[in-house]
């Protein structure tokens, strides 16, 4: 405090500016919760990260099937169509496990807010891929149309 009880912040910035300069430390921010971003309703979307309980039953229910069927496909690759391993299904394995681990970096960045929402698609359409090439793979370790 200097003389006369105001900072010589407070004698600069003046009443006029907390009013209507939105940059000012002491603007009342309840109005920017009103905002609507040019779309006409309040946007309270929720940011990266932020999941509704529908949205994580799907999560939990897509990557549970997807590891189910990578799981099967692993093991069978190793055990069929007679112990021991053929070298070309171990190989078929391992690319479809390369496959996933790339998955699994974008999942994680995905959650990390690091990635934009529309990844989500890009995401979920790479996990259908894996499902049908774990389709193929089995079809082909268990001699399935010869």
């Amino acid at each position: 405090m200097s003389a006369g009880g105001w900072t010589r912040a407070q004698r600069l910035a003046g009443p006029h500016d907390q009013d209507l300069s939105p940059l000012s430390p002491t603007a009342n921010m309840d109005d920017f919760a009103s905002r609507t971003y040019g779309t006409g309703t309040l946007d309270n979307r929720p940011l990266f990260g932020e999941n509704s309980a529908r949205d994580r039953i799907v999560n939990l229910a897509v990557g549970g099937f997807t590891l189910l069927v990578v799981i099967v496909t692993i093991i069978s690759s190793f055990v069929f169509p007679a112990p021991p391993p053929k070298g070309l299904n171990i190989f078929f394995g391992i690319c479809i496990m390369m496959i996933c681990s790339s998955v699994l970096v974008l999942i994680f960045w995905y959650r990390q807010g690091d990635l934009e929402p529309k990844f989500r698609n890009l995401i979920y359409y790479i996990i259908c891929s894996i499902i049908l090439l774990c389709l193929c793979a089995n079809l082909y370790f268990h001699d399935v149309g010869r």
